[in-house]
């Protein structure tokens, strides 16, 4: 399973199952097995506690789009 992990600052927040809206710096932490099953998580950057973004099932195509997703949903959860 490959897991990638950004650090990026959300001035507008991003929305988590488990408590709603967390903003300022924020990691965020995919992973992406062999058949394309996609996990979510997102903390404060040096926090203990992982919370998951809204939805499930997520599933890539192919997973060697593992990275370039990853980017992209950085690039999103970042902008105001």
């Amino acid at each position: 399973m490959e897991k990638l992990s950004s650090i990026f600052t959300a001035s507008h927040g991003v929305m988590t199952a488990e408590v709603g809206v967390i903003s300022g710096e924020l990691e965020l932490r995919t992973s992406c097995d062999e058949d394309g099953v996609l996990s979510l998580a997102i903390t404060y950057v040096g926090a203990e506690e992982w919370y998951t973004l809204p939805g499930e099932g997520y599933r890539l195509h192919d997973s060697r789009d593992h990275e370039v997703v990853h980017g992209m949903l950085v690039k999103v959860l970042e902008r105001g």
